[in-house]
C-alpha cells in the first residue's frame, strides 16, 4: 500500500504474509484450548457479537459461524493470558516458567549480523567512464555514497563536459549564455559550510542552464588573501623554525608562502571536486597569476594617472598585531554598555574599556584649570589642543590661551573655539589628539595644531611620549591615571557606553595612526555603481541586500589601498629621491607609477627635468580586495581583449554571501563600469550565513566549523577532536571546542555523501534569515538519496532485458488513470522547478523535487504500479512500464543539478530511448513543461481514488479490523460517481488485503447500515461495516469529540469568510479555496453526525 511503502516493505523487496491476520495463524497451545473451552461454558458472547445484546443468552442450538468461532478464540486467548498473569502473582518462579511455555509466540527469524563493508576500491582507470558494477554487488546493494560518487567527476572533467560549448563559428549558442565566476576562497585552509552552500547554489544554476542548452561557464579560482595568508605562514614559521619573516628576508619569505599556497590550493580544489562542482578547471584563476597581476598593475597605473589614486598622510586603521593598515570594512566595532574587560593580543591581563576618565589641565600662567574627559586615557600624551564651543560663556575668556601638559615638558596646548563641540555634553571642553583620533584630525587641520604621533607600529610608546617611552599603550592607560592622581589633576572615572574597534583578523584593538598611504577616490565611481542598480541593470536579491547596498554606497569614503605586508601585489609605484634635496615620501608629486620600472623612470624624467634622482619602489602591497574587485573580467583575460572577454562578459549572476556586499560586490561593480565600460554581472544573489545548530556564528574557537569533506565521508568524534589539536587554538579554546563537539556530534558526523550535502544546503536557502545547520537534518537527506536509489533499483528490476523505451515521452492514449496522474504531477513539478530556479527560489525548487520524488513517485505511483504490472493485461503492463520509465527518467534529470553523482550513476543504468546517444546526464536536455500532460481531471479523479483507499485503511486501523472487512464508497456528484464505478478495483487493491468487497453508492441512496464513515471530500465519503465488531458506546464518544472539534473549525471558517476585511483583501482564488475548505469541513461534520446516529441506531438493533 502507498501509505506503508516507507515502513517495513522497501521498494523492490519480496512481498508475503507479514501482518497480523495474513498467512497461517500461529498454533494454539493446550492451555489456550482449555481456556477457550472454559470461556465458552462460562461466558455469553462479548460486546462485539454481531446482532446480540450483551445481556442476551445465546441459543444453545445455534451453529456458530467460522467468524464467530475465530472471535471467541481470540477472546479466549486474552482470558488465558489474564489467568496466567494471576497465576504468576501466586507463584512467580513457576508462573514465569509456565507462561514461557504456554504463551503463543511468534517465531522471529534470527537477525543475521552483516559484516561491515570493506573499504570501496574503484577499479575504473582514472578519467575513464565508470565501470558499472551489478546492483547485487555488496557495495551497491544499498545506497553507498562513497561507491556511487566514485570515478564520475574525473570522467566529466577529462571529457570536457564543464567547458562552455559554442557554435561552429565560435559564437554563443542560440539558447544564450550563462556565466558565473566563483567567489574565490582564501588560499588559507580548508573550505567550510559557507563555501558548501555557495558552491551548491552556483552548481545548481550552472548545471540547470547547461542542461537547457546554454553556453555555460562556471569559472573557478582562489584568492591570495594577503593578510590571512601572511599571518598563517608567519605563525607556522615561528612554531616550526622559531623565525620571523625578517629572518628570511622578503624574497625567501615570499617563496615560502608560494610553497605553502600550492599545498593548500590543491586541498581546496580537491574539496571543490568532491562536492561535484562543474567548474571549468582549464580556466582556473589565482589572483596572483601573471595575467591577474597584470590587470592589477594596469588598474593602479591607469587610475593613478587619472588622479583617482593618490598619496596622502592620513589617519588609518592600524593593527599593531599584524603591523598593517586596514580599511573600515576590515574593522569590527564591538558594542559595550559600560565597563568591560577585553582580551587584547600581547597582554597577560584583560584591559579595561567602556569607561570615561575626567581630568584637568592647568591654564598657563594661572591657577585656573579646565576639565576634559577621554575614553582612551593613554592618548592624552599626544594632546596638542583643547576645543570649546564659541558661545560657551564658561570658556570664552580662555579661548586663545594655552593649557600646560603635565607630563611632557615644554608642551603647551592652545585653547580654540569650534562649532564641532557640543557644549551640553560632558564639561563642554574637548581634548584634541590630532594624530590619533579621526574627529580630532579634522579639528587639528582647521586650527593648525601639531600632529604628534606617540606610538610605534607595534603598539609601544615612542620618543614623543616623554617618560612613558617604551611602555605598552594599554599599560600606560593605567599608569597615566595614577600619575594624574599624584598630580592632583584626576577627577573621576565613570562607566561609558562605547564602541571598541577590533581587527577582524587578529582581534587586536585598532589604533588610528598617521601614515602616508595610497588612497582611492570613491564618490564618483560609487555614484555610477549606485545608478546601475537603481535603473535595474543589476538586480540584487534578496531585497534586504539591495537596501544595504544603497545605504553603504550613499555614504562611501575614500579607500585606503596600502597594506604593510610582503605577500600580495606590490604597489607598482616608485618614489623619486632627488639628490641634494630633502624629499617627503608623503608628497604625492614625487611618486611615479608604471607598468614597468622603465615606464616610471620615463615619467619621472619628464616631471623632474635636469634633476638627478633614484627610484625606489614602494614596499607596501595593495589591499587584497583591490585584485578581487577585478575578478569578473580579469579572469576572462582583461586587460587583454580576449575572445572570452568578448563573448562571455558581462557575466550572468554573482552568487555570494551578503557579508561581503561592500568588501567585494560594490567594488566589482565600480571597477567593471570604470575599466571595462560595462557592468560585471546582471544579477547578484546573496545567500545567508551558515550558523551552527544553536544559531551561533561558526568559529574555530567554538569548535563548530564543519569541513564539508567530513560531512561527505563521515568522521568520528575522536578524529574531530584530533583536528582541533592541529590548528592554532589556545589550549583553553580547544577544550571549549571539544565540549561543543561532544554535544553537537556525540557519535561524530555520519557519512552523508556529496549529493545529500548539496541538496540539504540548497533546501536551507529560503531567501530569509541565516541558516542554522543541523547534521541530523542533513543525514535525513542521505535517507532521501537512499529512497531514490531503491526506487530506481525497483524500476530497473521491472524492465525486461530487451526493453526499449518509447522514442518520446508523449502520451500514447492507453495510459491508466494512475499513469495519467503521475505524468500530470511530473509535469507540474517540472513547471514549478523551471520557474523557481531563475527566480532564485531554491527552497521552492527542492520542495517540489522532494514532493514529486518521495510523495508522488515513490510512495504512490511506484507502489501502485505493482498491481498494474503484476495483474494487468499485457498492454496495461507495457503502458505501466513505459510510464514508470518516463516518470523515473524525468525525475533523475529534474534532480540532477542538485544531486549530480547519484543521478549519473542511476541514469547510466537506464536503457536509452531510440536515437539518444547523450553521453552523460549532465548534457541531457532538462525537462520542460508540456501542456499535453496537464490533466487536472485525472489528478482529481485519482486523488479521490487514493482518498477513498486511505479512508478505508484509516478506519480499519482505527477499529482494529484485520480481515473480512466490507466497505462502501458513496459519491455526491456525477463525476465522482463515474470515477468510483470505473476505479472500484483500484480502490479495493489500494485499500489492502483485509477488504473483501467495496460497493459504490450514489448520493441519492441511503447511507449503508452498520457502518462508520470517513469523509474523503465534499464529493465522496467511504464507509466501513463495523456492526457487531466494535464497542458502540466507546465509538459514539470518540465520534462526538471529533464532531465537536470539526464544528469549532466550521465556526472559525464561517467567521473568516464573513469578515469584510478578508473579503476586501483576499483574492478570488484564496476565497474560493477557503469556501471549499468550509464545504469539506461541513461534509466532515455531517459524516460524524451520521456516524453517531448510526451507532445510536445500532444500539437499538
Amino acid at each position: 500500500m502507498a501509505t506503508n511503502s516507507a515502513r517495513g516493505n522497501p521498494i523492490g523487496a519480496p512481498e508475503g504474509p507479514s501482518k497480523v491476520g495474513e498467512g497461517t495463524p500461529p498454533p494454539v497451545s493446550t492451555e489456550v484450548k482449555g481456556a477457550v473451552k472454559v470461556a465458552g461454558q462460562a461466558d455469553g458472547p462479548g460486546v462485539h457479537s454481531a446482532g446480540q445484546d450483551s445481556t442476551t443468552a445465546p441459543a444453545e442450538t445455534k451453529v456458530k459461524t467460522e467468524k464467530e468461532l475465530e472471535r471467541e478464540r481470540k477472546k479466549a486467548e486474552k482470558n488465558a493470558k489474564f489467568l496466567e498473569k494471576q497465576k504468576a502473582k501466586q507463584d512467580a518462579a513457576q508462573a514465569a516458567s509456565a507462561a514461557a511455555a504456554s504463551k503463543p509466540k511468534k517465531v522471529k527469524p534470527q537477525k543475521v549480523e552483516e559484516d561491515p563493508l570493506p573499504e570501496y576500491v574503484e577499479d575504473t582507470p582514472h578519467g575513464e567512464k565508470k565501470r558499472l558494477k551489478p546492483l547485487d554487488d555488496p557495495q551497491f546493494k544499498a545506497y553507498n555514497p562513497i561507491a556511487v560518487e566514485s570515478a564520475w567527476y574525473e570522467w566529466w572533467e577529462k571529457e570536457g563536459f564543464f567547458k562552455p560549448q559554442f557554435k561552429a563559428d565560435g559564437s554563443v549558442k542560440d539558447e544564450g549564455s550563462f556565466v558565473i565566476v566563483i567567489p574565490p576562497p582564501n588560499v588559507t585552509g580548508a573550505l567550510h559550510m559557507g563555501h558548501a552552500l555557495g558552491n551548491s547554489l552556483q552548481d545548481v544554476m550552472s548545471r540547470w542552464n547547461r542542461m537547457h542548452g546554454k553556453t555555460t561557464l562556471w569559472l573557478p579560482g582562489c584568492d591570495h588573501a594577503g593578510i590571512s595568508t601572511q599571518s598563517v605562514v608567519e605563525n607556522m614559521l615561528w612554531r616550526k623554525q622559531g623565525k620571523t619573516r625578517h629572518d628570511l628576508g622578503r624574497k625567501k619569505f615570499i617563496d615560502t608562502v608560494w610553497e605553502w599556497k600550492e599545498d593548500y590550493h590543491k586541498r581546496i580544489n580537491n574539496a571543490q571536486r568532491k562536492m561535484g562542482g562543474s567548474t571549468d578547471w582549464s580556466r582556473e584563476a589565482f589572483t596572483m597569476d601573471a595575467n591577474l597581476s597584470a590587470a592589477v598593475t594596469e588598474t593602479f597605473v591607469k587610475l593613478h594617472e587619472e588622479g583617482v589614486i593618490y598619496r596622502a598622510n592620513r589617519l588609518v586603521n592600524w593593527c599593531t598585531q599584524l603591523n598593517t593598515a586596514l580599511s573600515n570594512l576590515e574593522v569590527v566595532n564591538k558594542e559595550l554598555t559600560g565597563r568591560t574587560l577585553i582580551d587584547v593580543p600581547g597582554y597577560d591581563k584583560k584591559v579595561e574599556f567602556g569607561i570615561i576618565v575626567h581630568f584637568k589641565y592647568q591654564i598657563e600662567g594661572s591657577d585656573e584649570t579646565i576639565e576634559v574627559a577621554t575614553t582612551r586615557p593613554e592618548t592624552m600624551i599626544g594632546d596638542t589642543g583643547i576645543a570649546v564651543h564659541p558661545e560657551d560663556e564658561r570658556y570664552k575668556h580662555l579661548v586663545g590661551k594655552n593649557a600646560v601638559h603635565p607630563f611632557i615638558e615644554g608642551r603647551v596646548m592652545p585653547i580654540v573655539a569650534d562649532d564641532y563641540v557640543d557644549k551640553e555634553f560632558g564639561t563642554g571642553a574637548v581634548k584634541i589628539t590630532p594624530a590619533h583620533d579621526p574627529n580630532d584630525f579634522a579639528l587639528g587641520q582647521r586650527h593648525n595644531l601639531k600632529f604628534i604621533n606617540i606610538l610605534t607600529d607595534d603598539g609601544f610608546m615612542n620618543e614623543n611620549a616623554g617618560p612613558y617611552k617604551g611602555q605598552k599603550r594599554f599599560d600606560v592607560r593605567y599608569t597615566i591615571q595614577d600619575d594624574l592622581k599624584k598630580a592632583g589633576l584626576y577627577v573621576e572615572k565613570k562607566d561609558n557606553p562605547m564602541k571598541v574597534p577590533l581587527c577582524e583578523k587578529s582581534k587586536d584593538v585598532i589604533e588610528p595612526l598617521m601614515k602616508p598611504q595610497w588612497w582611492m577616490k570613491m564618490k564618483d565611481m560609487a555614484k555610477d555603481a549606485l545608478e546601475v542598480v537603481k535603473e535595474g541593470k543589476i538586480k540584487i536579491k534578496p531585497e534586504t541586500a539591495e537596501k544595504s547596498y544603497y545605504r553603504w554606497m550613499e555614504d562611501v569614503h575614500d579607500w585606503c589601498l596600502s597594506r604593510q605586508l610582503w605577500w600580495g601585489h606590490q604597489c607598482p609605484v616608485y618614489f623619486a629621491k632627488i639628490e641634494g634635496e630633502v624629499c617627503n615620501p608623503a608628497e604625492n608629486t614625487l611618486w611615479f607609477s608604471g607598468r614597468t620600472e622603465e615606464e616610471a623612470q620615463a615619467k619621472a624624467e619628464k616631471a623632474l627635468p635636469g634633476k638627478k634622482f633614484t627610484l625606489e619602489r614602494d614596499e607596501d602591497v595593495l589591499d587584497t580586495w583591490f585584485s578581487s574587485g577585478l575578478w569578473p573580467f580579469s579572469t576572462l583575460g582583461w586587460p587583454n581583449q580576449t575572445t572570452d572577454l568578448e563573448r562571455l562578459y558581462p557575466t550572468s549572476v554573482l552568487e555570494t554571501g551578503w557579508d561581503i556586499l561592500f568588501f567585494w560586490i560594490a567594488r566589482m561593480i565600480m571597477f567593471g563600469i570604470k575599466l571595462v565600460g560595462e557592468i560585471p554581472f546582471k544579477e547578484v544573489y546573496c545567500h545567508s550565513l551558515v550558523r551552527d545548530s544553536e544559531g551561533r556564528k561558526m568559529s574555530k574557537s567554538l569548535g563548530n566549523v564543519i569541513d564539508p569533506l567530513d560531512v561527505i565521508s563521515g568522521i568520528s568524534l575522536e578524529k574531530l577532536h584530533e583536528k582541533l589539536a592541529l590548528g592554532n587554538l589556545h589550549p583553553d579554546e580547544v577544550e571549549k571546542a571539544k565540549k561543543y563537539q561532544k554535544t553537537a556530534f556525540p557519535d561524530g558526523i555520519p557519512q552523508c555523501g556529496a549529493d545529500a550535502l548539496r541538496f540539504c544546503m540548497v533546501n536551507y536557502t529560503t531567501g530569509g534569515g541565516d541558516v542554522n545547520f543541523d547534521i541530523k537534518v542533513m543525514h535525513g537527506y542521505r535517507k532521501f538519496c537512499n529512497k531514490i536509489y531503491q526506487a530506481t533499483k525497483f524500476v530497473l528490476g521491472k524492465l525486461e532485458k530487451d526493453f526499449v523505451p518509447q522514442k518520446t515521452s508523449k502520451l500514447t492514449g492507453t495510459e491508466s488513470l494512475a499513469e495519467q496522474w503521475i505524468l500530470h504531477k511530473m509535469n507540474a513539478a517540472t513547471k514549478e522547478i523551471n520557474e523557481a530556479i531563475p527566480e532564485r527560489e531554491f527552497f521552492k525548487a527542492t520542495t517540489a523535487l522532494y514532493t514529486y520524488w518521495y510523495n508522488q513517485l515513490c510512495d504512490v505511483f511506484i507502489e501502485n504500479s505493482k498491481a498494474l504490472i503484476q495483474d494487468g493485461a499485457e498492454d496495461e503492463k507495457l503502458s505501466a512500464v513505459n510510464t514508470l520509465y518516463t516518470a523515473l527518467e524525468h525525475a533523475l534529470k529534474l534532480i540532477h543539478p542538485f544531486m549530480p553523482f547519484l543521478t549519473e550513476e542511476l541514469w547510466q543504468r537506464l536503457p536509452r530511448r531510440p536515437d539518444d546517444d547523450t553521453p552523460s546526464i549532465m548534457l541531457a536536455k532538462y525537462p520542460v513543461y508540456d501542456p499535453e500532460l496537464d490533466n487536472p481531471a485525472a489528478e482529481a479523479a485519482y486523488e479521490m481514488v487514493m482518498g477513498c483507499s486511505k479512508g478505508v485503511r484509516s478506519m480499519m486501523a482505527e477499529y482494529a479490523l484485520k480481515d473480512e472487512a466490507k466497505a462502501y464508497v458513496q459519491t455526491y456528484d456525477e463525476t465522482a460517481h463515474k470515477t468510483a464505478i470505473e476505479q472500484v478495483q483500484s480502490i479495493k487493491s489500494l485499500s489492502g488485503k483485509g477488504i473483501t468487497s467495496i460497493g459504490v453508492l450514489s448520493g441519492s441512496e441511503a447511507r449503508p447500515a452498520g457502518c462508520v464513515a470517513f469523509p474523503v471530500s465534499s464529493s465522496a465519503a467511504v464507509f466501513l461495516l463495523v456492526k457487531g465488531r466494535v464497542d458502540i458506546d466507546s465509538e459514539i464518544t470518540k465520534a462526538s469529540k471529533k464532531l465537536e472539534k470539526t464544528q469549532a473549525a466550521i465556526s472559525k471558517q464561517q467567521k473568516l469568510l464573513a469578515d469584510p476585511a478578508y473579503q476586501a483583501k483576499a483574492n478570488a482564488v484564496l476565497q474560493e479555496a477557503d469556501r471549499k475548505k468550509l464545504g469539506d469541513l461541513e461534509s466532515e461534520a455531517k459524516g460524524f453526525e451520521g456516524t453517531i446516529e448510526q451507532f445510536e441506531a445500532l444500539k437499538l438493533e
